[in-house]
């Protein structure tokens, strides 16, 4: 990316190459590829340095969008303080003056993010036991019974699910949340929420 700064303001940005007009002057494109970082300079345009150091997982935060600045003959696209998303749903509240017709006090105004994964857990438990529902909706209708270690892994899966979602539940904050998926250096790596065991 590139600025195009006058007066000692950044007046444009370009996220491409592109023909300019500065002044009486046109440019074509090509000048960003062929032309030195100093020839670009001496008619305003910088390269842009990217400050990443207040950006965060969009998974978890909503980040700001990039402000620039010029300074000491640098150009430098920074975000501001990123806000975390809600954990769990907040809720429309008597004085909300925002609230759109339809709505009543107590709908969800902004969904939390704590009850998707604890969703994705399930449905990745279900999707571990759905080969074997046909053993248990077999024996249930009289037939053959569910061979026992068929029983006892399926019995982990749904164990395991809910002890993960436990984990999720007590995240008291979306860092504590986004610490549950950070995989270690172990091999195999490994991380706090754990794994789903298999149903072979």
């Amino acid at each position: 990316m590139w600025a195009l700064v006058e007066s000692d303001n950044v007046t444009k940005v370009y996220t491409r190459p592109k023909s300019l007009t500065i002044g009486n002057v046109n440019y074509p494109s090509n000048i960003f590829m062929l032309w030195s970082s100093s020839e670009l300079e001496a008619i305003g345009i910088y390269e842009i340095v990217i400050d990443n150091t207040n950006l965060k997982d969009k998974e978890y935060y909503i980040n700001t969008n990039q402000s620039f600045d010029f300074a000491d003959g640098v150009v430098t696209a920074s975000y501001g303080v990123a806000t975390a998303k809600p954990l769990d749903d907040v809720l429309w509240a008597e004085g909300d003056e925002d609230m759109p017709e339809g709505t009543s006090v107590g709908d969800v105004k902004q969904p939390g993010i704590r009850q998707g994964y604890k969703d994705t857990i399930n449905a990745q438990a279900g999707g571990i036991l759905q080969p074997t529902d046909w053993m248990v909706i077999r024996a249930q209708e009289g037939g053959t019974a569910v061979p026992s270690s068929i029983t006892t892994k399926r019995a982990a899966v749904r164990t395991k699910a809910n002890a993960m979602c436990t984990q999720i539940t007590n995240a008291a904050d979306v860092d504590a949340l986004a610490a549950l998926y950070v995989y270690n250096d172990d091999t195999p790596p490994v991380r706090p929420l754990g794994e789903l065991p298999q149903v072979d």
